[in-house]
């Protein structure tokens, strides 16, 4: 997926939560945890009823309610294999209550889902031994997936402690009747040409958009979500090729940060946070409050479970300013979990190509996989919710223009200070930008230990 928008979706204050608000989440998060009742890998080969616990936060579309029906699929074809999902919208606090019971030993979902933000620090030297090497997992096959996302999840010691589920390569959805409205074009080639190559053109059409814009609607969801955008799009963001930090000199931060200002300032955004625990944000979709949202493949899945059946085919998919990869996540399996074989071999399932490709049908989430990126499915979907929109072509195509840039153990944390302490207090109060990035590095320099 997602996210940590995956983490870039985080409330505007420090991460820290106090340990009993993790202990009381990690509960929430994993539905107590692995228990003596669901087996062990002892009898994983005979009759006896496994639960597989699988944790994860936002959407990641392998669920029977509103995703591809996987894990129906998967009991099916292991009639002892039961599989309860427990999900946490806000991708931070789930990593914290996740580093917690690593560190207990306890707690913890068969399968834990990870967002590429944090996959430095699940592969670091403190955390890496806490984890099944899957890539000797039954059934898992690492030279399917592209090469970079491999390197992301394995160790120094190379082991591979996660498989990837997704990508986020980027494109820019956006309401085609509010354009309309607000007098700009709405054909995605000619809406893609108005911003190509450069995001402070993204702004000038914000600053169009306002002058005609329809009452009570915003140009763009978020200046924080629009700040991850941005970086996502820079090959130098948070650490450097060693992984060490260097976000205050860094030239991606300095000009995501730029662009989410004047975005903020400029009254361009809805003042929403991304993945609010209100909901606010999941209703302004419905209620038709902004015209654009910056949109990993991933994102089409949450525009369509939360702008609803009304908003259906009011919808399309322009190309981003710059090519992009936001987010991205990995299914690992903790090795104090009770049935770490069976979570192991679900897990190789759950992310081989074949799913991969089924969950984009359903849900948008691109494939960290070659041939799931080369299916038919995927280059051929057209989701009945964006009827006549290219939508595996056009995030295939997007897939192919990614570079990643080098990833750091704190750039998830990093990237939350940066959005929800300092991005989102200048929207949302008005705090000014000198006193926001300080503010920022204040924390910073409290909260990590580099």
């Amino acid at each position: 997926m997602r996210i940590s928008t995956g983490v870039a979706r985080r409330r505007s204050r420090a991460v820290t939560l106090s340990t009993s608000g993790l202990l009381a989440l990690g509960l929430v998060l994993t539905g107590c945890g692995s228990d003596g009742d669901s087996g062990t890998d002892d009898a994983a080969g005979g009759d006896k009823q496994i639960t597989l616990r699988v944790g994860t936060f936002g959407s990641f579309g392998f669920d029977n309610k509103t995703g591809a029906k996987l894990y129906a699929e998967y009991e099916k074809l292991n009639p002892n294999i039961k599989i309860e999902e427990t999900n946490v919208a806000d991708g931070q606090k789930y990593w914290d209550a996740l580093k917690l019971r690593l560190s207990q030993g306890s707690g913890l979902a068969d399968i834990q889902a990870i967002e590429v933000g944090y996959i430095a620090e699940a592969t670091g030297d403190a955390m890496a031994s806490k984890w099944v090497d899957l890539g000797k997992a039954d059934g898992a096959d690492t030279s399917a997936f592209l090469d970079w996302k491999v390197k992301q999840a394995t160790t120094r010691n190379d082991q591979v402690i996660a498989l990837g589920t997704d990508i986020g390569p980027m494109g820019i959805c956006y309401r085609k009747d509010l354009f309309e409205k607000a007098g700009l074009p709405t054909d995605r080639e000619q809406v893609g040409q108005l911003w190509a190559g450069d995001w402070n053109k993204f702004l000038e059409q914000g600053e169009k958009y306002k002058a005609k814009a329809p009452e009570g609607t915003a140009f763009h969801d978020s200046a924080s979500g629009l700040f991850n955008a941005v970086i996502s799009s820079e090959p130098d963001q948070y650490s450097d090729e060693s992984g060490k930090l260097h976000w205050e000199g860094s030239p991606g931060v300095a000009k995501a940060w730029d662009v989410a200002v004047k975005a903020a300032q400029g009254g361009l955004t809805g003042k929403l946070r991304q993945f609010d625990e209100k909901g606010t944000w999941n209703a302004a979709f419905k209620n038709s409050k902004f015209a654009t949202v910056a949109c990993p493949s991933w994102m089409t899945g949450i525009i369509k479970d939360q702008a609803g059946p009304a908003n259906k085919g009011k919808w399309d998919i322009a190309q981003a300013p710059v090519p992009a990869n936001w987010g991205g996540s990995f299914l690992a399996v903790p090795k104090a979990g009770k049935n770490t074989a069976e979570a192991a071999k679900l897990a190789a399932w759950l992310t081989a190509p074949e799913q991969q490709a089924k969950v984009f049908a359903v849900n948008g989430n691109i494939p960290s996989t070659t041939a799931g990126l080369s299916s038919e499915a995927v280059q051929n979907a057209q989701p009945e919710y964006y009827p006549g929109v290219p939508v595996g072509k056009i995030y295939s195509a997007a897939a192919q223009k990614i570079t990643p840039a080098p990833i750091g153990r704190y750039d998830g944390q990093v990237k939350t200070f940066l959005t929800d302490n300092g991005i989102l207090d200048i929207e949302t109060r008005g705090t000014a930008p000198d006193k926001a990035w300080n503010n920022v590095k204040k924390l910073i320099e409290d909260k990590i230990d580099q």
